[in-house]
């Protein structure tokens, strides 16, 4: 068993020590603020990798619309130099 990075012989120490030190009715009090502490860290850390992944969506999102409408714009362009090779086609083979 691993909690931590620490042992099951370390933390049978650190319960052994902090029944010494608070005393046996104050234990269960503490083990719950320790819980309740934890499970607003674990809330902070979710709410602040949600608020990352919205923002790194987000710039994913304009990333993709700024490609897809320079790959529109270049399209756009590509036609008309196609039609303008056309033009020209036309106008050489028109002259011979």
């Amino acid at each position: 068993m691993n909690i931590f990075g620490v042992g099951l012989p370390e933390v049978t120490v650190i319960l052994i020590l902090a029944l010494l030190i608070f005393g046996p009715k104050k234990l269960p009090e503490l083990g719950k603020q320790l819980g309740k502490t934890l499970k607003s860290l674990k809330k902070a850390s979710n709410e602040f990798q949600n608020e990352i992944d919205q923002v790194m969506n987000e710039e994913y999102k304009e990333e993709s619309t700024k490609s897809l409408k320079s790959n529109q714009k270049n399209e756009i362009y590509q036609e008309k130099l196609d039609s303008e090779n056309k033009n020209l086609s036309k106008k050489e083979s028109g002259n011979n």
